[in-house]
């Protein structure tokens, strides 16, 4: 049997599964509130896997981690490390328990809900829905982008060929979503975290045996130059750039708090005890998968040049003077993994890749459906809430599949001014909403306009290449800024940061919302320790 025959079988038996538990899920899923959030009766595992498998996807092991691998060396890993406990211990002991009991007492099953009855405010609600379906789009995108990318390598598509395997994974995720909505999305969610477990488990013992091991990988990486022209920085501690390290750290970790599609896994769990549990088997999901690929992707230059004229390493072309990232990780594992073992990797991609998806696209028709359609439609009952739901769903695939069928944009920068955009706007108005009893309707205004001001003028300045605004790239390209203004990653962590300091002071000086709507929010937290 071949290498490709092989990994079309592979492929066959995993479609399998994922269309056999949509149907499964679809004959329990009876109302709105089950195609949603489950029931609210979701167990730890079940939880805390689908958290993880949502937070990581072909964006991080085939974009991020080919990226940042490049560019920061094994000290990439730092990454993976915040991912696991920034990005998911934290939140769940921090937010999982306020989270589950505010949202089930005041009735929210979004967060454009949550919104509209924690600060009294409609208005609130139809924004965040728009901010929610817009800005999910460029990160589905980028979710297709490496897929694509993947699949190219292993069965050497044109991109004719890449543009048909967009579709396709568009439309097996569109079916388990539609089928099952969130039990199906939650089942797949844990079959799909065991896959990626096994996998990048067995790439990453692959790519460093490779190279003789850990410390002769290390040593070899340390001779190579890093885009400065320094050598011995790549197989440091703190790698080359640890300020700009620090950057993606915060985008990639901290963004999970004010992300509607992670906070929502939150809303479905059962229990306290199962927030517990959770909290311990999603940090170490993260270790393993998100650690493991920065840390495999610290690698990449072993297996990858600039320099034509170097032949036992693949090279990569450049566009603009800047390396395809994209294109790394697909060229390490070809080099690094038997053919055999090829299709482990596909499945182990698309894993990742669909259960982010699934999340996603949830989110997003979920989010329509009840924010912007139902308050609006006399009548809307379940069976017409469900109907709708999956509608959108199918036209959120679609415009992401039109967007990540161009190549211009890398993977990364569609999730950073995603990432950027969602949790630059909403971070700081759900945490505050949570905890800050003064936290007033005008402060998440100010926090929704300057996340998605900060993310909007960063691409008109920087990714979209307008003219008008040439000047104004050229000067701070001139000043050689240290933070590097240039960067949609940094322009991301400095939303999410504005956000957090933003409501507070605005909430110092507007006016809150009635003390009753506010003393109803807070009356399930009997225990807590909430701002008089």
């Amino acid at each position: 049997m071949t290498s490709k025959t092989a990994t079309f079988l592979i492929l066959f038996i995993y479609v399998a599964i994922m269309v056999s538990i949509g149907i499964y899920t679809s004959r329990r899923t009876k109302s709105a509130a089950d195609f949603m959030l489950g029931g609210r009766s979701v167990g730890s595992w079940l939880t805390a896997f689908s958290y993880g498998t949502t937070y990581f996807s072909a964006v991080v092991f085939i974009g991020y981690a080919g990226q940042f691998g490049w560019i920061y060396g094994t000290s990439a890993s730092w990454v993976g490390i915040g991912n696991a406990i920034i990005g998911s211990l934290i939140p769940f002991f921090l937010l999982g328990r306020r989270t589950r009991l505010m949202t089930n007492h005041i009735g929210a099953k979004t967060m454009p809900e949550f919104f509209e009855h924690r600060f009294d405010s409609k208005t609130l609600k139809t924004a965040s829905a728009l901010i929610v379906f817009v800005f999910l789009i460029p990160y589905t995108a980028s979710v297709y982008n490496g897929l694509s990318r993947l699949f190219g390598m292993v069965f050497d598509l044109g991109e004719n060929g890449a543009v048909i395997i967009i579709i396709c994974m568009a439309l097996l995720s569109a079916v388990y979503v539609i089928l099952g909505g969130y039990k199906a999305t939650a089942l797949n969610d844990f079959f799909q975290g065991i896959i990626m477990l096994i996998g990048i488990a067995t790439v990453v013992g692959l790519t460093v045996s490779k190279k003789d091991g850990f410390s002769a990988a290390t040593a070899a990486l340390d001779l190579i130059p890093d885009d400065k022209g320094n050598t011995g920085t790549l197989g440091s501690l703190f790698g080359p750039d640890p300020l700009n390290l620090l950057g993606v750290v915060l985008l990639t970790s901290l963004g999970t708090w004010g992300l509607p599609q992670m906070v929502q896994k939150f809303y479905a769990i059962k229990d306290e005890q199962a927030i517990r549990k959770g909290a311990i088997i999603s940090t170490f999901f993260a270790l393993v998968v998100a650690g493991g690929s920065y840390f495999m992707g610290g690698f990449v230059r072993l297996y990858c040049t600039l320099d034509p004229d170097v032949t036992d390493r693949a090279f990569i072309e450049t566009v603009n003077n800047k390396p395809v990232y994209d294109t790394m990780v697909p060229a390490l594992v070809h080099q690094a993994l038997p053919n055999i073992l090829i299709g482990l990797l596909v499945v182990l991609v698309l894993s990742a890749s669909l259960s982010t998806l699934s999340s996603l696209v949830l989110t997003s028709s979920s989010t329509l459906t009840n924010d912007l359609i139902k308050p609006r439609v006399k009548d809307f009952d379940d069976k017409k809430q469900m109907v709708t739901m999956r509608i959108f769903i199918a036209v959120f695939l679609l415009i992401s599949v039109i967007i990540a069928c161009n190549k211009n944009a890398s993977i990364s920068t569609l999730m950073s001014y995603s990432w950027g955009a969602l949790s630059g706007a909403f971070l700081g108005p759900f945490l505050y909403g949570l905890f800050l009893k003064k936290a007033t309707p005008a402060a998440v205004w100010a926090s929704f306009a300057t996340g998605l001001g900060i993310t909007i003028l960063h691409m008109m300045l920087f990714s979209l290449g307008i003219p008008a605004f040439s000047g104004v790239r050229q000067a701070v390209i001139d000043m050689n800024c240290p933070l590097q203004l240039l960067s949609p990653i940094n322009a991301g962590a400095f939303a999410m940061i504005i956000s957090i300091i933003i409501v507070p002071i605005v909430s110092s000086f507007t006016k809150a919302p009635d003390e009753k709507i506010v003393e109803n929010a807070f009356s399930c937290l009997s225990g807590s320790n909430t701002d008089k």
